[in-house]
């Protein structure tokens, strides 16, 4: 049996998103936990000015999640199909884009109420389970091969960094 392949352009792109959002979720959980907490707050109390350090992962991510949704909705377009990717990249999109559009003094300030701020908390559970329906649906379909060839460093003669722009242009070509 063959071994799963990801194109490398997905992989690095994938990378950043698993290296990130991670990092997201948990800073926004804190954030949650010590400024608004309404349904439950975490046990203990983690110092720090976390509303920045959320803050400045989602500066980092939002160009990243750019490129990647980009991605999705071109060469990666079929992978959408898939109901957990399509779940997963929603809640990318609404969570990078609620985000950017708040103001962080509304939580310093006990502002609850901003319809952003909803949308960011609903964004947030959506893109926590949407990450695990992904993951168990990776898993369903292709095993620990699936998961693992995300992780593979090997490239193809034809997937090598130097070809993503004639790749992308392929795209827009066949699209056109």
């Amino acid at each position: 049996v063959a071994r799963p392949y990801q194109p490398s352009l997905l992989r690095v792109l994938h990378a950043a998103m698993v290296a990130l959002v991670p990092l997201a979720w948990l800073s926004g959980l804190i954030v949650y936990s010590n400024h608004d907490g309404r349904w439950g707050r975490l046990p203990w109390w983690v110092p720090g000015d976390w509303i920045d350090l959320h803050g400045t992962l989602g500066v980092v991510l939002w160009p990243l999640a750019l490129l990647f949704v980009l991605y999705a909705l071109t060469l990666g377009r079929h992978r959408l199909r898939q109901p957990a990717n399509a779940a997963a990249l929603i809640g990318l999109v609404l969570a990078v884009g609620s985000g950017k559009g708040m103001n962080e003094d509304w939580l310093r300030e006990g502002a609850l109420d901003h319809t952003l701020y909803s949308l960011h908390l609903t964004a947030w559970l959506l893109i926590g389970g949407a990450v695990l329906w992904h993951l168990q649906a990776i898993l369903r379909r292709g095993g620990p091969a699936l998961a693992l060839s995300m992780f593979q460093l090997q490239l193809r003669g034809s997937d090598h960094p130097a070809h993503w722009p004639s790749q992308v242009g392929r795209w827009f070509r066949r699209s056109a």
